[in-house]
């Protein structure tokens, strides 16, 4: 963690850029790629390999010449708000180091190019298990659950009391958590990540993230805190647990929260009600309990609140640091009608007054691993000229 700080909360992309430059030799986990080497990696950027696509760009799997996989994020517009996105994901991936968050192999810099290079996760996103294409094969049974949950906690508690400065994420949701080929959990994409200098405890800025995974705090004011990662947190471990976005549609075209749906099923003890169906009962009733009291208590509307996750790690893990009965009721506010009216998918512009709300699962909230689609998930070898490489998904 030794490279220059001066500009890690500067919003110029220029001195963004110039910081990114200035760690360069701090570290040989990662390296600067050329763009021909991408380029053949990627047998070209062609379609086969395209892993996803959304507002950013396209990610791409490829393959190194010393046989490493790796997904390539291009991004597909060089405006100043994409120019700031990359350079701040960038210098987070840079300084981070821990098992459940996804670092950085690399990335390239042209002068109309912008890509960032990650390690390929076999079992893409979280997201893709829960309600994606994967999400019928049931691979994510109760123990890999738990594991995914504890992981993504631990990642987060990482960012906020062990790096320095210290960092909150700002977009923790389902398809930011990538899973690896024994599902271990990396929390991912660090584009509106907010890095907090030493001594300040909360900033207001511009909106950005997921509806339905927003503190209300930040959804209505903008006030970001590490307890706005806490509450996201909250509602990705409902989601795990119950299998439920965190905003569904009903008939009439009326919406609810996942934190509406789960408050009077949790009230009247009605724990096994919440359990994913999908899982047909298979599940730790224990730590269920436990799963649901922590949840509950990372989204009160209340910042205050909340536990750190120091105390939602320990918590997950089976102590209770607080020493007292927790309290099992939400108490969540419900978003206003004018904040749910924006949970629509579109297209992201080059409008750098457009904030990213999107609660919808369409094509861009797959995150960096996108769902693939069901002929390329079949098709587990691809031929590229003389040599067969496997695809693991």
């Amino acid at each position: 963690m030794g490279s220059s700080m001066s500009f890690c909360c500067s919003e110029n992309p220029d001195e963004r850029m110039n910081s990114i430059s200035a760690m360069g030799g701090n570290t040989n986990s990662w390296r600067i790629f050329t763009y021909k080497e991408l380029h053949t990696a990627t047998n070209g950027f062609t379609e086969d390999n395209k892993l996803g696509e959304g507002g950013f760009g396209s990610v791409y799997w490829g393959k190194t010449s010393d046989g490493l996989q790796i997904a390539v994020k291009k991004l597909k517009a060089m405006n100043s708000k994409a120019e700031m996105e990359f350079a701040l994901e960038v210098e987070v991936l840079g300084r981070v180091r821990h098992k459940n968050l996804l670092g950085l192999r690399g990335y390239c810099v042209g002068s109309d190019q912008r890509l960032i290079v990650y390690d390929y996760m076999p079992n893409l996103s979280l997201l893709s298990h829960l309600h994606g294409q994967l999400a019928d094969d049931v691979r994510l049974d109760w123990k890999k659950r738990m594991k995914v949950a504890i992981g993504s906690a631990e990642g987060i508690l990482y960012l906020h009391h062990d790096v320095t400065p210290h960092i909150i994420h700002r977009d923790i949701k389902a398809s930011n958590v990538l899973l690896d080929s024994d599902f271990e959990p990396l929390v991912a994409d660090f584009g509106f990540a907010k890095l907090i200098p030493e001594g300040v405890s909360h900033m207001t800025t511009r909106i950005k993230g997921t509806l339905g995974y927003l503190a209300p705090e930040y959804a209505m004011w903008g006030k970001v805190s590490w307890s706005c990662d806490v509450y996201s947190f909250g509602i990705l471990l409902l989601e795990i647990l119950t299998g439920r976005k965190p905003i569904e549609k009903l008939p009439g075209g009326l919406k609810r929260t996942i934190t509406e749906w789960a408050e009077p099923l949790i009230l009247q003890g009605r724990f096994k009600e919440l359990v994913d169906p999908k899982l047909r009962g298979d599940f730790d009733e224990d730590q269920l309990k436990q799963g649901i009291n922590v949840a509950a208590l990372c989204v009160q509307s209340e910042s205050e609140k909340r536990p750190n996750m120091k105390e939602v790690v320990n918590m997950l893990k089976g102590y209770d640091p607080r020493g007292k009965e927790m309290d099992l009721r939400i108490r969540s506010v419900k978003y206003k009608e004018e904040l749910l009216a924006l949970d629509q998918p579109s297209d992201d512009d080059d409008d750098d007054d457009v904030d990213d709300y999107t609660g919808v699962p369409d094509e861009s909230e797959y995150g960096i691993f996108s769902a693939l689609e069901v002929q390329k998930m079949q098709d587990t070898y691809k031929h590229y000229g003389d040599k067969k490489v496997e695809k693991h998904v």
